[in-house]
């Protein structure tokens, strides 16, 4: 399966913040966040929703009837025969049975605490996290550019006040071998809601890298509502060509 569609991104990261996603697809989208990280963008953003929708719903408690039912499904019918008989055999496997439910308890109290010091984000979302200790998710404009095909290509972050833009390729891309007899360059774009587009750096072919923009993002692309890549050849193209390989909306991240 190819992971570079947007929506089938989305819905992916949604069902594993739900706990929907099991089995082996959860297991490879699980290999897959911890390598993307338009991914793990995705996926905090599903744990900040879903996390307040969790934080409003009040405590139930579960009635009598569900406890008898997961007891009768997880204790051995011979144990539980043993149990209520008489005689130094009930008393032994009643004996034992305490003993085995204080070990229960006692691995699970273990347990539970460090998986949450390892990974608290899977009890609390990941700004519960942050503002618990003591700090906030940092504010960023964030880009996903897909191709005409709607597949992912170029994530593109930048803090809300930094000077430095990082972009990332998540996808596949081919090049011409030259444009015009000179070589291809990825030119990456700000396109204002009203004014004309700028440059914002160049994109690699593949991998990532980090850029130094000539002021803050929050002067930068505060009325930028789209990004754009063109195929150039130079670095520092005036207008863009009508070459237009990937797009995408510049999104507020605070």
């Amino acid at each position: 399966m190819r992971y570079t569609h947007p929506a089938l991104l989305d819905h992916l990261a949604s069902a594993y913040v739900l706990g929907t996603l099991g089995g082996g697809a959860r297991r490879r989208f699980e290999r897959l966040l911890r390598d993307r990280s338009d991914v793990q963008l995705l996926v905090a953003q599903w744990e900040g929703r879903l996390g307040m929708l969790a934080s409003s719903v009040p405590v139930q408690q579960p009635p009598p009837r569900v406890w008898a039912a997961i007891e009768a499904r997880t204790r051995p019918r011979d144990v539980k025969a043993a149990a209520t008989q008489g005689g130094w055999a009930g008393a032994l496997w009643r004996r034992n049975g305490v003993l085995q439910g204080f070990a229960g308890v006692a691995l699970g109290v273990i347990g539970t605490v460090a998986l949450v010091v390892a990974v608290p984000t899977l009890f609390v979302s990941s700004d519960q996290v942050a503002l618990r200790a003591g700090d906030k998710l940092p504010q960023a404009y964030v880009g996903l550019l897909t191709d005409a095909a709607g597949n992912g290509k170029v994530l593109v972050s930048s803090l809300r006040h930094g000077r430095t833009l990082t972009v990332k390729v998540i996808g596949p891309i081919t090049l011409p071998a030259t444009v015009a007899g000179a070589a291809p360059q990825l030119v990456l774009w700000a396109v204002p809601a009203d004014g004309a587009p700028f440059v914002l750096g160049t994109v690699p072919v593949a991998g990532s890298a980090v850029s130094v923009l000539p002021d803050t993002s929050e002067k930068l692309l505060l009325k930028v509502s789209k990004l754009m890549v063109t195929l150039e050849t130079s670095a520092t193209p005036q207008v863009p060509s009508s070459t237009v390989l990937f797009t995408g909306n510049c999104a507020k991240l605070w």
